[in-house]
């Protein structure tokens, strides 16, 4: 897709389009300064006393909370890790004033060898240079990592607010009509299941009041009579594609059982044998009380004409939540995805929950937001439970174009 400008949101929130998944297959100071200075660094590994340690600057993707908030507030990820993994290792972050470092944060290794944190992104409009240092542990000595920086991550490409009270045009409503082939024969997309509002997209489930008579929905153990259905769909197929970086969205999620939240993307040309791409769901939720926690993420690729499904459900994804009181459909929260030539990263918050290197689209890929009654979970909720939402309170892509 060729670059261009356009507003989403508002006259604030600029978009530069460029162009993002069925069997199975489940230093010294002054040294990082000079560094940092002449060449952006993003990541760094240091090998040093017996001891890896390495350091991962990621965009605003932090950013968990009740209620809607500026794009520009969330905090930027940073992630340490160190091998040998010894959980409960305290590591600190540090981040570079002047000629010396200063701390900002404590966080403690994780079983994964990850020791997470949130940081600001800038200072003053001027990216922030950080480090992280493990401090000496069970016969280990304390090891710093080299510098990275936040300045890829300063501006993003691509950013809706959802202000005003109306959807950007560079959105568009999906799937419109009732289709058996989807799953979906008893629910289709429509404008009435969207709206904007108090600063957040919301996305519905409601009876379509103007179908006649019962759908007869499926599943594997039940049949079952319910109301036609209208569901929030909406993408920016043929507005903004772009290939390579981080897409995320900050998301409260549906309550009950009988649809799923999603945000994903879709290979611009379509998904299909030959495709250089794949669809890629960033993340779905299928309800508070789903007996597998409810999160998942996939990527849907083509083996010749075999279409293949990748991923899994999120083991134990109360971890993710910040709190007892915390949950998917209470609070906000940012899943993300970073995608490079090689690999899909998953993440919560910042916090890692999946990555895959099976099969990376190599195509531009757009951007879809929905809350999808497909047949077979829609059979589960009674008309009566209906409107179901989910928010989303702010979507940003920052690109790293590869050449």
């Amino acid at each position: 897709m060729s670059a261009r400008r356009v507003l989403a949101g508002s006259a604030a929130a600029l978009l530069l389009p460029a162009s993002l998944l069925l069997t199975v297959e489940t230093g010294s100071a002054t040294d990082s300064a000079a560094s940092a200075a002449s060449t952006s660094v993003t990541s760094s590994v240091a090998r040093k006393a017996g001891q890896k340690i390495s350091v991962e600057v990621l965009p605003q993707i932090v950013q968990q909370g009740k209620r809607t908030a500026s794009a520009s507030s969330a905090k930027a990820a940073v992630t340490a890790t160190i091998k040998p993994v010894k959980v409960g290792r305290k590591v600190v972050l540090e981040r570079l004033s002047g000629s010396s470092w200063k701390k900002v944060g404590t966080a403690k290794q994780e079983r994964s060898g990850d020791a997470n944190f949130r940081a600001a992104v800038s200072s003053n409009g001027a990216a922030v240079t950080y480090r992280v240092t493990a401090q000496k542990f069970k016969g280990l000595k304390k090891v710093s990592s080299s510098a990275a920086d936040t300045a890829q991550w300063l501006t993003p490409t691509f950013s809706d607010e959802f202000s005003g009270g109306s959807l950007s045009p560079v959105w568009s409503m999906r799937g419109q009509d009732y289709e058996a082939q989807s799953k979906r024969k008893c629910s289709k997309g429509d404008p009435k299941a969207v709206k904007v509002g108090g600063g957040a997209l919301r996305l519905s489930v409601i009876k379509d009041k103007s179908a006649k008579g019962k759908c007869k929905a499926t599943s594997r153990k039940l049949k079952k009579k319910i109301s036609y259905r209208l569901n929030g769909h909406v993408g920016t197929e043929g507005a903004f594609s772009f290939k390579y970086g981080v897409a995320a969205a900050r998301v409260k999620m549906n309550k009950s059982q009988g649809q799923h939240a999603s945000f994903w993307s879709q290979p611009v040309g379509g998904n299909g044998p030959g495709s250089d791409g794949h669809e890629i769901d960033i993340i779905e939720y299928f309800g508070d009380k789903h007996p597998q926690g409810g999160l998942t993420s996939f990527i849907h690729w083509y083996k010749g004409k075999r279409l293949i499904k990748t991923g899994s459900w999120i083991k134990d994804s109360k971890s993710f939540l910040k709190n007892k009181r915390d949950g998917w459909s209470k609070n906000y929260h940012v899943f993300s995805v970073q995608w490079t030539p090689k690999t899909l990263i998953f993440r919560i918050d910042g916090k890692e929950t999946w990555r895959t290197s099976k099969r990376v689209s190599k195509a531009q890929q757009y951007l879809i937001l929905s809350l999808l009654a497909s047949d077979y979970e829609a059979l589960e909720m009674n008309d009566k439970k209906l409107p179901q939402n989910m928010y989303v309170d702010w979507v940003r892509v920052w690109e790293t174009p590869q050449a």
